[in-house]
Formats: C-alpha cells, structure tokens, sequence
C-alpha cells in the first residue's frame, strides 16, 4: 500500500500556510502557526488522531486572527483530501465523546466527499487564550476543514463551563473520530465504501 501522506502549500496576500501529513502515523508532530491557542488545537489533532502532522503558518495577525485560522484549516481539509485518495476500503464514517473535566464533546464524522459542517456549543466568553481567539473561529474551523476534506462534520458541545475545555474536547473528538474514519476496513477489501460505488 502506498503512503496515505499529503504535502500542500496555501499562498495568499494575506497568508503562507504549509501542511504535511501522513495519516498513518504515531501523533508526531511540529507545529508553527503564531496563534498558540491554535497550536495547542492542532497538536491535540495530532497526538489524539495519531496522525503525522507539520503545520507551518504565517500571515496578518497583526489585523486579527481570522485569515490565518481560515486558511490553515482550508490547507489541512486539502491535506486529508489528498491523503485520502479515492477513499477506497475505509470505515469512511467515526464518531467520538470526549469529556475534559466538565466539558463533554461529540463529533461524527462521514468522509462521504459532500462538505457539510453544523456545530454546536454555547460559549461563555467572547475569546480563547492569550491570542484573543473569537470563539465563533471554532465553528469556521470545522466548516473550512470539512470543505477541503469534503466531508460531512457534526460537532457538538454537549455541555460544559469552561471555553478553553469545550473547544479542546471538540479538537479531541474530532481527532478521534477520523482517527476511526480514516482508517481500512480489511473487510471492504479495498472497495469504494458506498452503495453507488464511487464517493
């Protein structure tokens, strides 16, 4: 089998994103993107979907985090899309739940090629970390990554008190639901995982 792996560049006036990413990997990962809140987020992709994971990424913080945040889940959507290839012989489909103390998280994941994202949390601060994360930026991340990986994404915060736990559990459950979506069902043996025989 070859290497489930992807390399992309994203250049824009406003960013330079790079991802690479292997998809069967052991959580290694470097992360670089300016934003340290997000740093944390991406790293919790890594480590808890056991993917391989560099993300370098500079751009216009100066002006606000949303470009950056933007851009870097478009490139990482790509990414997986790429690693992917025609999505023969996967589960396709994941779910998780994930608490962190008093938060609890689910996400369900479809790798069905049809980008869908819905979320769902009730925030109680305006910002996350020292980087002043708008908290409306974890929703726009969902949705952008779910459009480059086209895939389906529902993302809920079942309940909770603190933002920073909310947010994390959801990166955690999300991480861990394409941890199961990603990986090859030896019973499809290598089959496009749809009834239409093509996602």
């Amino acid at each position: 089998m070859e290497p489930r792996q992807a390399n992309v560049t994203r250049s824009t006036r406003e960013t330079q994103v790079r991802v690479q990413l292997h998809l069967d990997g052991s959580g290694r990962h470097r992360i670089q993107t300016s934003l340290g809140f997000y740093d944390h987020m991406l790293t919790q992709l890594a480590v808890h979907g056991l993917f391989d994971l560099e993300v370098e990424a500079q751009g216009d913080t100066h002006i606000d985090p949303h470009h950056l945040w933007e851009d870097v889940a478009l490139a990482l959507g790509q990414a997986f899309d790429q690693a992917l290839g025609t999505r023969s012989g996967l589960v396709r489909m994941g779910h998780a739940y994930v608490p962190l103390d008093e938060a609890l998280a689910r996400v369900v994941v479809d790798l069905s090629g049809r980008p869908y994202a819905r979320t769902n949390a009730a925030w109680h601060t305006p910002y996350l970390g020292q980087d002043a994360i708008p908290v409306t930026l974890v929703g726009h991340f969902f949705r952008s990554f779910a459009t480059t990986a086209r895939a389906t994404i529902h993302a809920e915060v079942l309940y909770g008190e603190d933002d920073h736990h909310q947010a994390e559990a959801l990166f955690k459950a999300l991480a861990r639901a394409l941890h199961m979506a990603t990986r090859l069902d030896p019973q499809r043996q290598g089959r496009v995982p749809s009834s239409k025989g093509v996602l």
